[in-house]
């Protein structure tokens, strides 16, 4: 039991520091019923969340389902300095109005993914507003200003002169600060936050708390291109509050490769049932869209419902069904699994499996308006719209 908790933990992960207090966290609630605490932040910059900010979501959920209890942080303090993590400039200051329309926001689509029941919404200026002078310059005075230089981000707005505001060093150790206030046991967050996260331990040690928050480290998710970070400044964003037909299509539209990134990082299935699938793709004995149209479908049904989900599929299925696509057409069916050259002859498209073969090699060949490159593939049950060339089509149903 606790390895296939640490085995789902693990899953996608980019980086763990002290993974073995994780492991002793998962022993005592198994063993002794004792809960632990779970923390990531979330500072309410923008009013809507993308799949790239639900990995950490993901990642908190399947802690929850470990004994894991979530410290939902709302930077409500810290946002009114803004991260400095990644940025060459320092960043506009939000007003408490911006932070107050956003929270909202955020809280209510995190609770698509979390447990409520297994969540504490906390808000850091309850005790950040309360440090007061002496006690920001207690904290100030846990780290050196050559320390923080060795940031990257700081590192090279330093060297080319770009102004770093004071109140930018103060946000690590405002951050770390509120893993004190709240004694977390672990925190997670993106590869980018690495010197952040850090900084919870350090400043737990410093305060004498006497444990240290294992880190958790997540990927940064890539965007529709397969290439950049998701990311709505690159357009290459699927939004959480997107319309059902628009998130399902946008799902679809990501590489056969980006696929299987986007089931490890975002899928509630287990990573058994992932692999698999994987080895029946591989096999040619399940069609990657297929695999493909499941993922959009539960990523859809989770933001909007199931039935959003199903009819986002069938208004996809009729609007890209529509392109070049004859309306007379004819069907075909068979009983159990067919390879698909002798599914192209027994459909009167081709006159023999090894022409099949040749077009499928060629590029000739399609599925659902998506070309086939396995000549091996085998169809399974479901129903196929095939096509060679241009001109040739025909319906299957595989019962």
């Amino acid at each position: 039991m606790i390895q296939n908790a640490l085995n789902e933990i693990n899953r996608g992960c980019a980086e763990i520091i002290d993974s073995q207090r994780i492991e002793k966290l998962l022993k005592a609630y198994y063993e002794e019923g004792k809960t632990y605490t779970v923390k990531a932040g979330f500072d309410p910059t923008a009013p809507d969340l993308h799949l790239g900010h639900t990995v950490l979501l993901q990642k908190l959920a399947a802690f929850q389902k470990y004994g894991g209890r979530v410290q939902f942080l709302i930077g409500s303090f810290t946002a009114m300095i803004g991260d400095p993590t990644g940025k060459s400039a320092t960043r506009k200051v939000l007003t408490q109005e911006d932070i107050v329309k956003n929270i909202g926001s955020y809280t209510t689509q995190a609770f698509k993914i979390l447990d409520e029941s297994k969540t504490d919404i906390v808000y850091n200026n309850e005790w950040l507003d309360e440090l007061g002078a002496a006690g920001m310059l207690q904290l100030a005075s846990n780290l050196t200003v050559a320390r923080m230089l060795e940031r990257d981000d700081f590192s090279k707005r330093f060297a080319s002169q770009t102004p770093i505001a004071v109140s930018e060093f103060m946000y690590p150790l405002l951050q770390g600060y509120d893993s004190v206030h709240l004694q977390s046991d672990i925190e997670i967050g993106g590869t980018d936050q690495k010197f952040n996260l850090l900084m919870g331990r350090q400043l737990q040690k410093a305060y004498n708390l006497k444990k240290q928050q294992a880190v958790l480290m997540m990927p940064i998710l890539e965007g529709l291109d397969g290439v950049q970070k998701m990311s709505k400044s690159l357009g290459n964003y699927i939004g959480v509050t997107d319309a059902p037909n628009d998130m399902f299509g946008k799902v679809l539209s990501i590489s056969d490769e980006l696929m299987w990134r986007y089931y490890e990082l975002l899928s509630t299935k287990t990573l058994e049932e992932i692999a698999q699938m994987k080895t029946a793709v591989e096999a040619g004995n399940l069609h990657p869209k297929k695999v493909k149209e499941d993922l959009a479908l539960e990523i859809t049904a989770r933001f909007h419902s199931q039935e959003a989900a199903n009819a986002a599929k069938e208004e996809f299925d009729k609007v890209h069904a529509k392109s070049q696509i004859p309306t007379d057409i004819a069907e075909f069916s068979c009983e159990g699994a067919i390879w698909i050259a002798k599914a192209l002859q027994e459909c009167n498209i081709e006159p023999s499996t090894s022409q099949a073969r040749r077009d499928i090699k060629q590029g000739g060949v399609k599925i659902n308006q998506e070309k086939v490159t396995d000549e091996k593939l085998q169809l399974t049950q479901g129903e196929y719209l095939l096509q060679v060339g241009k001109r040739k089509f025909a319906k299957l149903k595989v019962n």
